[in-house]
């Protein structure tokens, strides 16, 4: 019996298509090009983004990781 994983840990973090709906903090942090532990001090602090716990382990939604990104923008480009 196979005993590989049906979800490649070699895929990129950046590509939209490979990414499945939860990922793990370094992959967020591979994706904004921080270390992990500036995630765990955005959590700590309140300021990153939307962090969910499951199980022990942390886990972010792409979709809202993509939405904080857009939220950060210094420049307001709809007015």
């Amino acid at each position: 019996m196979p005993t590989s994983s049906p979800r490649s840990t070699n895929a990129p973090a950046t590509a939209a298509a490979a990414r499945g709906p939860l990922a793990t903090p370094a992959e967020v942090a591979a994706f904004l090009g921080v270390p992990v532990k500036t995630l765990y001090q955005w959590k700590y602090r309140g300021i990153g983004p939307n962090v969910h716990k499951v199980g022990r382990h942390l886990r972010y939604r792409w979709t809202e990781v993509d939405a904080w990104v857009n939220a950060q923008s210094a420049y307001d480009l709809t007015a």
